[in-house]
């Protein structure tokens, strides 16, 4: 059975986290329903502000799914964003700005590594060198990082339940489910190949499917 915090116990943790980058990425777990992997390698031209949803490309299975950008975190993505725009404008002055990109991407698209839609939605505080082809890039934020944070504001929050960055997916899936929304949605939002999978959480609300 997977652990699930309580809506009390994720708003103290919510509270806790701070307000900064790594405090936006882990209400972002929650709200969305991603991984930690997902949401760190997420792409500027896979927030949709418009229709309020966010593209996770080439998730657990290799497969892309669509999953829900809740309202009240729009406005503070949209602020996080327009500053990791002037903060890349001014190292593409600088005669930096790449990004890595997959393979066979940065081969048909030579350029893109520079353009603003391909950069990290949340990059890293420093430059590195890729080891590999010796590039100095920036990449995304760590998850130790994030992980760090996360354990922090659950001990200032004083809950001893044992819990993670991933117990903040878990919490999404169970909660939607005790709203009534349909197992299948909540599949298709966690990107589960097996409704199965999505079926343990019906087991952690003692429901039936």
């Amino acid at each position: 059975m997977p652990t699930v915090f309580s809506r009390p116990e994720v708003l103290a943790i919510l509270a806790k986290v701070g307000d900064d980058p790594e405090a936006l990425v882990i209400r972002l777990l929650y709200g969305t329903g991603m991984r930690l992997t997902e949401c760190l390698r997420l792409r500027v031209k896979d927030v949709d502000f418009d229709h309020g949803q966010i593209l996770i490309r080439n998730s657990k299975g290799k497969k892309d799914r669509i999953t829900m950008l809740p309202r009240s975190l729009i406005l503070p993505l949209q602020q996080h964003i327009a500053r990791t725009k002037l903060a890349h404008d001014r190292e593409l002055l600088d005669g930096y700005g790449e990004v890595e990109l997959p393979d066979a991407l940065a081969r048909k698209y030579p350029n893109a590594q520079r353009e603003w839609g391909w950069q990290y939605v949340f990059p890293a505080a420093h430059r590195s060198r890729d080891p590999r082809s010796g590039a100095v890039r920036r990449h995304h934020l760590s998850e130790d990082r994030i992980q760090r944070r996360m354990k922090q504001a659950k001990q200032e929050a004083s809950i001893t339940k044992h819990g993670s960055c991933h117990t903040l997916r878990h919490s999404f899936a169970t909660h939607l489910l005790e709203d009534g929304y349909d197992i299948r949605t909540v599949q298709e939002l966690l990107g589960h190949k097996d409704v199965k999978t999505t079926r343990i959480y019906t087991h952690v609300l003692n429901r039936g499917g």
